[in-house]
């Protein structure tokens, strides 16, 4: 019996899966089966695998064939089991050496002529094989991703001879080459000096990076909520290498890594209104990463946040709780990381004009009403931060050009790496993941604070994850002015991002 490395991946992690080849009594012509859970995909490897030895000018012996998936009761899935399934069938009759390829992990799709295809998954297939002390075989067109793992021992042939023959002695293969690494460059090139107006709107930024809090901006269309949004994370820190290479395996497995080697700057996730409840969350028949996982260590920007079909939002309430999600199907469950930092824009009414006596339509404030109350009150409570962001008046932006340009993306990077550094010393972690003890014990507010506090979220009705809310944003705005304490300016501020009131726009 033939036995060869493959994996199938389980969202973020990764299942071993031994293929196995027994060659039984002869019959009157070969007989080929693969056994074991598995999909169409896998069970249709049989009829490549066939057409590809063929095309080698080799033959199956009349005899039993048997290819085993182990462990069985994992189900099996996708085209990458055709390179170590046909591997391992050379190795039983003799073309290849049984004992050098048992030590590489295998994966690759077949083509009929024997070609090897891309496959998705080479940057973690890689890491995977690096820390079990084994190679990597995987098609040419994966060899640059694959190699970022930091993998020796890697070979990526473009077609099964060319692993024959480096086998053999007459034509061993290169290792690939390390891609160029992707550089931050066209991120920078929007300024935060660009927004015209808009302090606070763009002080709320500022804390919002430097505690990676969740906000939601609302405002009349063109008063620069975009535009704002797009610029977080351009001041947001660089990641760091243990991020760049979890955000850059959850693009691989989504097939979205390409030949652009890792992903250094972090991701900003652009989301339509139209998505569905799998493109957010992810899924489909291979429980494939979504929305929410590829911003993961970066931004996800929902705008026109009313527009969204009401349950694919509510999917976000527990992966902003958690930092992760689970895919569950019938037969496969997957768990993806999704530690994002949630940023939400919305008209504060479908014309988008409440308030502006010249344009509001005439069902205002009940159509208002209407539009807000589209999104729950639970998930706008896991919002740290809802900004007004007013309408800014073409004479007030031609003023704001005419002052002292404000602070430059890289001068607002400068304070929030400080104030995240201050956390990280502190804690362990950003404000936005404290809760609980932590978040008492990184507060250190005054006996003058709390009570001011308290009376304010009395008055105000907050709820239990509110008042941590406040808490949390008072802590980084200490952050920011360096404080070891929060103090009741400090709160005051917080308090002033409030949560959107129903009905507030219609006073």
């Amino acid at each position: 019996m033939i036995s060869l490395n493959s994996i199938i991946f389980n969202g973020m992690d990764i299942t071993r899966i031994d293929v196995q080849v027994q060659l039984s009594a002869g019959l009157a012509k070969p007989e080929f089966k693969i056994i074991g859970l598995a999909d169409r995909a896998v069970k249709e490897s049989a009829e490549r695998v066939s057409n590809a030895l063929a095309a080698l000018n080799l033959s199956l012996p009349p005899k039993k064939l048997t290819v085993n998936l182990s462990p069985a009761d994992v189900e099996k899935s996708g085209a990458h089991f055709d390179l170590p399934i046909l591997c391992a069938i050379m190795c039983a009759i003799g073309v290849l050496p049984e004992e050098k390829l048992s030590k590489y992990l295998i994966m690759g799709e077949v083509g009929l002529n024997g070609a090897i295809v891309r496959t998705d998954g080479a940057l973690p297939a890689g890491v995977w094989a690096t820390k079990n002390g084994l190679g990597l075989i995987c098609p040419a067109e994966c060899g640059a991703e694959a190699a970022l793992a930091g993998n020796p021992d890697i070979l990526a042939p473009r077609h099964v001879l060319e692993l024959v023959h480096h086998f053999n002695g007459r034509a061993p293969l290169a290792a690939p080459e390390m891609p160029a690494m992707s550089s931050s460059a066209g991120a920078q090139k929007q300024d935060m000096r660009d927004v015209h107006g808009q302090a606070a709107a763009k002080r709320a930024l500022e804390i919002a990076a430097a505690g990676g809090h969740a906000m939601l901006m609302i405002g009349p269309p063109g008063s620069g909520k975009t535009m704002l949004a797009s610029r977080l994370a351009t001041i947001l820190p660089e990641m760091t290498a243990d991020e760049v290479l979890e955000t850059s395996a959850i693009y691989s497995i989504a097939g979205q890594l390409g030949d652009k080697g890792l992903v250094r700057t972090r991701p900003f996730r652009a989301i339509h209104h139209t998505a569905s409840a799998v493109a957010l969350a992810g899924g489909s028949g291979d429980a494939r990463p979504g929305e929410i996982s590829l911003a993961h260590n970066g931004v996800l920007f929902l705008d026109e946040l009313p527009e969204f079909n009401r349950a694919t939002l509510e999917i976000l309430r527990q992966p902003m709780e958690s930092g992760q999600i689970m895919i569950s199907r019938a037969r496969r469950n997957a768990t993806y990381p999704a530690r994002f930092q949630l940023i939400a824009a919305m008209n504060p009414c479908p014309c988008g004009h409440l308030g502006n006596a010249a344009m509001a339509c005439s069902r205002a404030p009940r159509c208002a009403e209407a539009y807000q109350n589209k999104i729950s009150g639970p998930l706008l409570d896991r919002i740290d931060l809802h900004v007004d962001v007013d309408a800014v008046n073409p004479w007030e932006m031609q003023h704001a050009a005419d002052d002292a340009p404000g602070d430059d993306n890289a001068t607002i990077r400068a304070r929030v790496i400080a104030a995240r550094e201050r956390q990280i010393a502190r804690q362990g972690k950003i404000n936005a993941y404290l809760d609980g003890p932590e978040l008492d014990a990184a507060v250190g507010m005054s006996p003058d604070a709390t009570d001011f506090l308290n009376v304010a979220a009395e008055k105000m009705g907050m709820s239990a994850r509110g008042y941590n809310r406040i808490k949390r944003i008072a802590r980084t705005i200490a952050d920011l002015r360096a404080a070891d304490n929060v103090e009741i300016s400090d709160l005051a501020e917080a308090l002033s991002y409030r949560q959107i009131g129903r009905g507030k726009f219609s006073a």
